[in-house]
Protein backbone atom coordinates (compact mmCIF):
# COMPACT_ATOMS: atom_id res chain seq x y z
CA UNK A 1 0.00 0.00 0.00
CA UNK A 2 2.79 2.42 0.98
CA UNK A 3 4.84 1.52 -2.11
CA UNK A 4 1.87 2.19 -4.37
CA UNK A 5 1.16 5.57 -2.74
CA UNK A 6 4.84 6.55 -2.87
CA UNK A 7 4.95 5.97 -6.63
CA UNK A 8 1.51 7.41 -7.34
CA UNK A 9 2.20 10.71 -5.52
CA UNK A 10 5.97 10.81 -6.37
CA UNK A 11 7.02 10.87 -2.71
CA UNK A 12 10.82 10.73 -2.37
CA UNK A 13 11.02 8.34 0.58
CA UNK A 14 8.57 5.83 2.08
CA UNK A 15 9.59 7.21 5.50
CA UNK A 16 7.63 10.36 4.63
CA UNK A 17 4.37 8.35 4.70
CA UNK A 18 3.03 7.38 8.12
CA UNK A 19 -0.05 5.24 8.78
CA UNK A 20 -2.26 5.07 11.85
CA UNK A 21 -3.92 1.80 12.92
CA UNK A 22 -6.58 0.32 10.63
CA UNK A 23 -10.15 0.53 11.96
CA UNK A 24 -13.46 -0.81 10.68
CA UNK A 25 -15.78 1.97 9.43
CA UNK A 26 -19.57 2.00 9.67
CA UNK A 27 -19.69 0.72 6.07
CA UNK A 28 -19.28 -3.10 5.95
CA UNK A 29 -16.03 -4.20 4.32
CA UNK A 30 -14.51 -0.68 4.37
CA UNK A 31 -11.52 -0.08 6.62
CA UNK A 32 -9.87 3.26 7.39
CA UNK A 33 -6.65 4.63 8.81
CA UNK A 34 -5.14 8.07 9.29
CA UNK A 35 -2.36 8.88 6.86
CA UNK A 36 0.26 11.60 7.33
CA UNK A 37 2.42 12.63 4.37
CA UNK A 38 5.42 14.88 5.06
CA UNK A 39 8.02 16.60 2.92
CA UNK A 40 11.72 17.10 3.60
CA UNK A 41 11.03 20.65 4.88
CA UNK A 42 9.01 19.16 7.75
CA UNK A 43 5.57 20.24 6.50
CA UNK A 44 2.88 17.59 6.70
CA UNK A 45 -0.72 16.95 5.75
CA UNK A 46 -3.16 14.55 7.43
CA UNK A 47 -5.95 12.74 5.65
CA UNK A 48 -8.04 9.60 5.90
CA UNK A 49 -7.27 6.55 3.77
CA UNK A 50 -10.14 4.10 3.13
CA UNK A 51 -9.52 0.63 1.69
CA UNK A 52 -10.96 -2.86 1.30
CA UNK A 53 -9.73 -5.78 3.40
CA UNK A 54 -7.22 -6.82 0.72
CA UNK A 55 -5.83 -3.29 0.37
CA UNK A 56 -6.40 -3.55 -3.39
CA UNK A 57 -8.78 -0.57 -3.65
CA UNK A 58 -8.23 2.76 -1.88
CA UNK A 59 -10.05 6.07 -1.41
CA UNK A 60 -8.44 9.19 0.05
CA UNK A 61 -10.79 11.79 1.51
CA UNK A 62 -13.42 12.54 4.14
CA UNK A 63 -15.84 10.08 5.67
CA UNK A 64 -19.26 11.65 6.26
CA UNK A 65 -21.79 10.08 8.60
CA UNK A 66 -25.15 11.61 7.66
CA UNK A 67 -26.64 10.57 11.00
CA UNK A 68 -24.37 13.17 12.64
CA UNK A 69 -25.18 16.91 12.76
CA UNK A 70 -24.04 18.31 9.37
CA UNK A 71 -22.83 21.76 10.48
CA UNK A 72 -19.91 20.52 12.57
CA UNK A 73 -21.24 22.71 15.40
CA UNK A 74 -18.78 23.40 18.21
CA UNK A 75 -19.76 23.58 21.89
CA UNK A 76 -18.68 27.05 23.07
CA UNK A 77 -19.63 26.37 26.69
CA UNK A 78 -15.99 26.15 27.78
CA UNK A 79 -14.84 29.57 26.56
CA UNK A 80 -15.23 33.05 28.08
CA UNK A 81 -18.02 35.08 26.42
CA UNK A 82 -19.54 37.15 29.22
CA UNK A 83 -17.04 40.00 29.38
CA UNK A 84 -16.14 40.66 25.75
CA UNK A 85 -16.99 43.43 23.31
CA UNK A 86 -20.49 42.78 21.95
CA UNK A 87 -22.82 44.31 19.36
CA UNK A 88 -26.55 43.60 19.34
CA UNK A 89 -29.09 42.49 21.97
CA UNK A 90 -28.08 39.98 24.65
CA UNK A 91 -31.03 37.69 23.85
CA UNK A 92 -30.56 37.68 20.05
CA UNK A 93 -31.38 34.29 18.44
CA UNK A 94 -28.09 34.41 16.49
CA UNK A 95 -24.76 34.78 18.29
CA UNK A 96 -21.68 35.23 16.13
CA UNK A 97 -18.40 34.78 18.00
CA UNK A 98 -15.57 36.21 15.90
CA UNK A 99 -11.85 35.56 16.48
CA UNK A 100 -9.98 38.37 14.74
CA UNK A 101 -6.67 40.23 14.45
CA UNK A 102 -6.51 44.00 13.88
CA UNK A 103 -3.59 43.59 11.46
CA UNK A 104 -5.38 41.00 9.30
CA UNK A 105 -6.74 42.43 5.99
CA UNK A 106 -9.50 39.82 5.73
CA UNK A 107 -10.66 40.75 9.25
CA UNK A 108 -10.95 44.38 8.12
CA UNK A 109 -13.28 43.36 5.32
CA UNK A 110 -15.24 41.03 7.60
CA UNK A 111 -15.70 43.81 10.17
CA UNK A 112 -17.74 46.03 7.85
CA UNK A 113 -19.83 43.03 6.74
CA UNK A 114 -20.60 42.04 10.34
CA UNK A 115 -21.37 45.61 11.43
CA UNK A 116 -23.86 45.97 8.58
CA UNK A 117 -25.46 42.63 9.42
CA UNK A 118 -25.74 43.40 13.16
CA UNK A 119 -26.97 46.98 12.68
CA UNK A 120 -29.14 46.61 9.58
CA UNK A 121 -29.76 43.25 7.87
CA UNK A 122 -30.29 41.24 11.06
CA UNK A 123 -30.93 44.10 13.50
CA UNK A 124 -32.24 42.77 16.85
CA UNK A 125 -31.73 39.19 15.64
CA UNK A 126 -27.95 38.99 15.81
CA UNK A 127 -25.29 39.54 18.45
CA UNK A 128 -21.57 39.74 17.60
CA UNK A 129 -19.01 38.87 20.30
CA UNK A 130 -15.42 39.82 19.52
CA UNK A 131 -12.45 37.72 20.65
CA UNK A 132 -8.88 38.94 20.12
CA UNK A 133 -6.72 36.45 18.26
CA UNK A 134 -3.55 38.34 17.23
CA UNK A 135 -1.31 36.12 15.10
CA UNK A 136 2.45 35.78 15.67
CA UNK A 137 3.15 36.96 12.10
CA UNK A 138 1.60 40.38 12.82
CA UNK A 139 4.04 42.54 14.82
CA UNK A 140 1.66 45.28 16.07
CA UNK A 141 -1.51 43.21 16.48
CA UNK A 142 -1.02 42.40 20.18
CA UNK A 143 -0.48 46.06 21.13
CA UNK A 144 -3.57 47.06 19.13
CA UNK A 145 -5.63 44.37 20.87
CA UNK A 146 -4.48 45.60 24.29
CA UNK A 147 -5.29 49.23 23.35
CA UNK A 148 -8.81 48.34 22.19
CA UNK A 149 -9.37 46.27 25.33
CA UNK A 150 -8.21 49.14 27.57
CA UNK A 151 -10.43 51.60 25.67
CA UNK A 152 -13.40 49.25 26.24
CA UNK A 153 -12.80 49.37 29.99
CA UNK A 154 -13.26 53.17 29.86
CA UNK A 155 -16.19 53.10 27.43
CA UNK A 156 -17.62 49.91 25.86
CA UNK A 157 -18.43 51.59 22.54
CA UNK A 158 -14.84 52.89 22.27
CA UNK A 159 -13.73 49.33 21.53
CA UNK A 160 -15.62 49.37 18.23
CA UNK A 161 -14.26 52.83 17.39
CA UNK A 162 -10.72 51.54 17.93
CA UNK A 163 -11.45 48.40 15.86
CA UNK A 164 -12.74 50.56 13.00
CA UNK A 165 -9.72 52.86 13.30
CA UNK A 166 -7.15 50.01 13.22
CA UNK A 167 -8.86 48.32 10.28
CA UNK A 168 -9.18 51.56 8.30
CA UNK A 169 -5.55 52.56 8.91
CA UNK A 170 -3.88 49.14 8.62
CA UNK A 171 -1.69 50.31 5.74
CA UNK A 172 -0.05 53.15 7.67
CA UNK A 173 0.39 51.50 11.10
CA UNK A 174 3.78 49.96 11.95
CA UNK A 175 5.26 48.50 15.16
CA UNK A 176 7.15 51.80 15.60
CA UNK A 177 4.18 54.15 15.25
CA UNK A 178 1.32 52.07 16.65
CA UNK A 179 1.45 53.96 19.98
CA UNK A 180 1.14 57.29 18.12
CA UNK A 181 -1.96 55.95 16.37
CA UNK A 182 -3.39 54.77 19.71
CA UNK A 183 -2.74 58.22 21.26
CA UNK A 184 -4.42 59.93 18.31
CA UNK A 185 -7.57 57.84 18.55
CA UNK A 186 -7.59 58.13 22.36
CA UNK A 187 -7.64 61.94 22.02
CA UNK A 188 -10.24 61.76 19.26
CA UNK A 189 -12.55 59.71 21.51
CA UNK A 190 -11.80 61.96 24.53
CA UNK A 191 -10.63 59.02 26.63
CA UNK A 192 -8.30 59.38 29.61
CA UNK A 193 -4.88 58.99 27.92
CA UNK A 194 -2.66 58.39 31.01
CA UNK A 195 -4.92 55.66 32.39
CA UNK A 196 -5.25 54.03 28.95
CA UNK A 197 -1.47 53.94 28.58
CA UNK A 198 -1.08 52.55 32.11
CA UNK A 199 -3.70 49.90 31.33
CA UNK A 200 -1.87 48.94 28.12
CA UNK A 201 1.31 48.33 30.12
CA UNK A 202 -0.45 46.21 32.72
CA UNK A 203 -0.50 42.43 33.07
CA UNK A 204 -4.31 42.57 33.17
CA UNK A 205 -4.58 43.78 29.54
CA UNK A 206 -2.03 41.24 28.37
CA UNK A 207 -3.83 38.47 30.28
CA UNK A 208 -7.16 39.36 28.67
CA UNK A 209 -5.73 39.04 25.17
CA UNK A 210 -4.01 35.78 26.12
CA UNK A 211 -7.29 34.46 27.54
CA UNK A 212 -8.99 35.09 24.18
CA UNK A 213 -6.12 33.37 22.36
CA UNK A 214 -6.30 30.37 24.72
CA UNK A 215 -10.08 30.17 24.16
CA UNK A 216 -9.46 30.15 20.40
CA UNK A 217 -6.85 27.41 20.70
CA UNK A 218 -9.25 25.33 22.82
CA UNK A 219 -11.79 25.23 19.97
CA UNK A 220 -9.14 24.78 17.26
CA UNK A 221 -9.00 28.32 15.85
CA UNK A 222 -5.82 28.60 13.79
CA UNK A 223 -6.44 31.54 11.42
CA UNK A 224 -8.34 34.82 11.28
CA UNK A 225 -11.08 35.63 10.88
CA UNK A 226 -12.84 32.56 12.28
CA UNK A 227 -16.54 32.82 13.09
CA UNK A 228 -18.82 30.59 15.16
CA UNK A 229 -22.47 31.24 14.24
CA UNK A 230 -24.45 29.64 17.08
CA UNK A 231 -21.40 27.38 17.32
CA UNK A 232 -21.23 26.64 13.56
CA UNK A 233 -17.64 27.27 12.40
CA UNK A 234 -17.03 29.43 9.32
CA UNK A 235 -13.34 30.01 8.60
CA UNK A 236 -11.84 32.85 6.55
CA UNK A 237 -13.74 35.62 4.82
CA UNK A 238 -16.66 33.81 3.22
CA UNK A 239 -18.99 35.18 0.61
CA UNK A 240 -21.80 37.19 2.23
CA UNK A 241 -24.21 34.60 0.86
CA UNK A 242 -22.46 31.90 2.92
CA UNK A 243 -22.98 33.87 6.15
CA UNK A 244 -26.58 34.60 5.16
CA UNK A 245 -27.20 30.92 4.37
CA UNK A 246 -25.99 29.83 7.82
CA UNK A 247 -27.80 32.64 9.68
CA UNK A 248 -31.07 32.21 7.75
CA UNK A 249 -30.94 28.43 8.31
CA UNK A 250 -30.53 28.97 12.05
CA UNK A 251 -33.36 31.54 12.16
CA UNK A 252 -35.66 29.21 10.20
CA UNK A 253 -34.86 26.32 12.55
CA UNK A 254 -35.54 28.48 15.64
CA UNK A 255 -38.80 29.68 14.11
CA UNK A 256 -39.88 26.10 13.29
CA UNK A 257 -39.04 24.78 16.76
CA UNK A 258 -40.90 27.71 18.38
CA UNK A 259 -44.11 26.63 16.57
CA UNK A 260 -43.97 23.09 17.96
Amino acid sequence: MKTYLQKHFKIASPDLIKFGPAVQTAIPGLLARQMTVSNVEGQSVNTALFFDKNGSKMIIGSFLDTSAEPWGRVNLGGIHLNDNPALGPADAPITVVEFADFECPFCARAFSVLETMANTTYKDKMKVIFKNYPLNVHPWAVKAAEAAECARLQNPTAFWDFARYFYTNQGSITPKNVQEHVDKETANLKLDAPSLKACMGSAAASDRVKEDQADGNAIHVSSTPTFFINGIPVVGLPDNKVLEFVINSELAERSASAKH
